[in-house]
């Protein structure tokens, strides 16, 4: 049996070709179509990965169609053909392993040390666990991941500093306003992002805030948690006629705002720049939205150099988790080689044949 990793990150892709794969594989494809016995899709703002065993090697290039939107004329992802997919990195045996554990803990996302991506590893976890797609090999390798990951948040300060894509955000709008005390902020979506987000606003300052999401109960109970206003769905693009920063995180696959339909809004901003933060993947606003005058669009992307100042403050951290993982890393292959499959032939290792298992090399 072999445990291997493919995908895309932050590292490698940005998040126009990221957003192209997020949403459109589900695990049974990979189950069907690539040979895997066991498989998992990881997909989050910055990354979709697949996690798979299988009894025989399984080339990334049959991960990566799955990957893919199919089409009847052309292998594609919109109008990207497969000729043209960037590189997927693929990690095997120990090396799945580690990467894994260091996703889960946070050592892997953009924002050093953030806590978001556990919730997503888990929830990624359950959906797999409950369709039947993650069996005895996964289980095991996804349930230590989530212990390394409490251990380095317990025995390390990584998650110093601002540590979510949300509070990043707000970060940014503190750059551009200084002081967001009189700032009029909507924030779009009511999800974990979007509640980590609206009490980072809070923290900074911010009085005026607006929530609006499709649930409105969901809106009401985020404007309650965080002393703001719920906005009707239908009525949100409205707002942007006098607000000044529109912060979205939904899950919707179409970009929500367009030139066509912010244009009309803007005609009653004389002089007054909006600052729209999209941190959703799929973007929620259109590219094209930042060629308007006086609005200024920055996506996921946008925020990773805000990211990588604030990692200063956790870098001397990163040691103490690596060494946490890699001791982990090490007793989960001893655990496999010994426990798992005791009655199993070589042939059936999990890692035969992985010259990246032997945990010197680690």
């Amino acid at each position: 049996m072999n445990l291997f990793c493919v995908g895309l990150s932050h590292h490698t892709a940005n998040v126009e070709t990221r957003e192209r794969f997020g949403g459109h594989a589900e695990t049974d494809c990979v189950l069907r179509n690539a040979g895997c016995t066991e498989a998992l899709l990881l997909a989050t703002c910055n990354r979709v990965e697949v996690y798979g065993a299988s009894e025989k090697r399984v080339s990334t290039d049959e991960i990566t169609r799955c990957l893919m939107r199919e089409s009847e004329n052309t292998s594609a992802v919109g109008d990207l053909r497969y000729s043209e997919v960037p590189p997927f990195y693929r990690y095997e045996g120990a090396k799945c392993v580690q990467h894994l554990f260091r996703v889960a803990s946070g050592v892997d996302s953009m924002v050093v040390g953030e806590t978001e991506v556990l919730g997503q590893t888990k929830k990624a976890y359950e959906k797999a666990r409950a369709s039947g797609a993650a069996g005895p090999y996964l289980h095991r390798m996804f349930q230590r991941a989530f212990r390394v990951a409490k251990q380095v948040r317990t025995h390390t300060e990584i998650t110093r500093g601002s540590v979510s894509v949300g509070s990043v955000a707000v970060d940014l709008a503190q750059r551009i306003f200084g002081h967001l005390s009189n700032c009029k902020v909507l924030v779009l979506g009511a999800g974990e992002t979007s509640e980590r987000t609206a009490r980072a606003l809070v923290s900074r300052g911010v009085s005026d805030l607006r929530v609006s999401n499709r649930s409105i109960d969901r809106a009401h109970d985020l404007a309650r948690l965080v002393g703001g206003d719920a906005i009707p769905f239908e009525e949100w693009p409205e707002q942007c006629r006098e607000i000044d920063i529109l912060i979205t995180s939904t899950s919707s696959e179409t970009p929500l705002l367009t030139p066509e339909n912010l244009a009309p809004m803007l005609r009653d901003r004389i002089d007054r720049p909006l600052f729209i933060i999209d941190i959703a993947v799929p973007r929620d606003v259109a590219p094209a939205v930042n060629e308007l005058d006086g609005v200024y669009l920055y996506d996921i992307d946008s925020l990773q150099s805000v990211a990588e100042q604030s990692l200063a403050l956790r870098r001397q951290q990163i040691a103490a988790a690596e060494a946490i993982i890699a001791e982990h890393v090490a007793d989960f292959v001893d655990s496999i080689s010994r426990g798992l499959n005791r009655a199993s032939q070589p042939s059936e290792h999990p890692f035969v044949g992985d010259s990246s298992l032997r945990t010197s090399e680690l």
